[in-house]
């Protein structure tokens, strides 16, 4: 009962989160001169005035911007996101669905990289303390932490596919879970989870250094327990508190890294949607994917919640 009226009251208090990232979102769209009407128009110059009017009102973009904002509220609280204005006959519920998946596989590859490479880093770093490897790790977090996402993805390209040839420059078209694809995804995963990697080496590192000078490791090792079983048993558990932590927050770097990964790397996800977007002013496709990427992180903090629970049996739900 206490994880459930613990999730239950964490669902509950992200709803007014949400309520307030889609007005101020809804209002700084507004803000900007533009609407998809006018890059309607723009290319269609046999569009008169009275076309644009009577497109205008069936859009509902002739009424007041809090009119049309409890409009599109009201639709979305029935599941509907709305037309994409510019793109005859496509709704965005038809948008989310087709490029969710894409997204969610690169943003499953860019953790799957950034914690493979962080976890066993970072042990071997604490354990080594103040060693070469130690040094070194240090130096490559620093690195990863300092270089852009959208430079390391051209260099990537460049070294990757174009002078090694080793992955394809575009994506295959081949189905999203083909081996091809999966191999073209080793780049853009490696892109978007490098920055985060470094972030929970050193937090990892940092961890693992501090519990490694607690009382209950001596005692562990005075009672003759091997090395591997004191650092594997106890002491990377209480380690991973602190990282589980970070990991949730770096979510957000995840989600945000992948609008640039995408466009880099020409993958069809949300992420290269939602630029193109902007560019075209579909008001509705803006506020769906800010409502989503929104939704994620809350639901990567509550899961993140669980889990720091599951791992310290200190924390109470209440």
């Amino acid at each position: 009962m206490g994880l459930r009226r613990f999730i239950v009251k964490r669902v509950l208090l992200t709803i007014p989160i949400l309520f307030g990232v889609s007005i101020v979102t809804f209002g700084m769209v507004h803000l900007t001169p533009g609407d998809p009407i006018d890059v309607l128009v723009s290319f269609n110059p046999d569009v008169g005035p009275a076309e644009e009017a009577a497109l205008r009102e069936r859009y509902g973009y002739d009424l007041p911007v809090w009119e049309q904002y409890l409009r599109w509220i009201g639709n979305v609280l029935q599941g509907d996101l709305g037309p994409v204005i510019t793109r005859s006959g496509v709704s965005v519920n038809d948008v989310i669905m087709n490029r969710l998946p894409e997204t969610i596989v690169l943003g499953l590859f860019g953790w799957v990289f950034a914690l493979v490479i962080a976890i066993p880093t970072g042990i071997y770093a604490a354990v080594n303390k103040d060693d070469l490897g130690d040094h070194v790790s240090r130096f490559i977090a620093l690195s990863g932490i300092s270089i852009p996402n959208f430079w390391l993805g051209l260099m990537l390209i460049l070294f990757g596919a174009l002078v090694f040839n080793i992955w394809p420059v575009l994506p295959p078209r081949d189905g999203l879970l083909s081996l091809d694809t999966l191999w073209f995804l080793v780049m853009p995963g490696i892109t978007i989870g490098t920055a985060s990697a470094s972030t929970l080496m050193r937090i990892m590192r940092s961890s693992m250094a501090e519990e490694l000078n607690k009382e209950y490791v001596t005692a562990a090792r005075a009672k003759g327990l091997p090395e591997r079983t004191v650092i594997l048993k106890h002491v990377l558990r209480n380690s991973l508190i602190s990282v589980t932590t970070v990991a949730a927050f770096l979510t957000a770097n995840i989600v945000a890294g992948s609008v640039v990964v995408e466009v880099v790397f020409s993958w069809p996800g949300l992420g290269r949607e939602f630029v193109q977007a902007i560019t075209s002013r579909e008001v509705n496709l803006i506020l769906a994917i800010t409502l989503f990427t929104g939704v994620a992180l809350v639901l990567a903090n509550l899961l993140a919640d669980i889990v720091y629970a599951m791992l310290d049996p200190r924390i109470r739900y209440d």
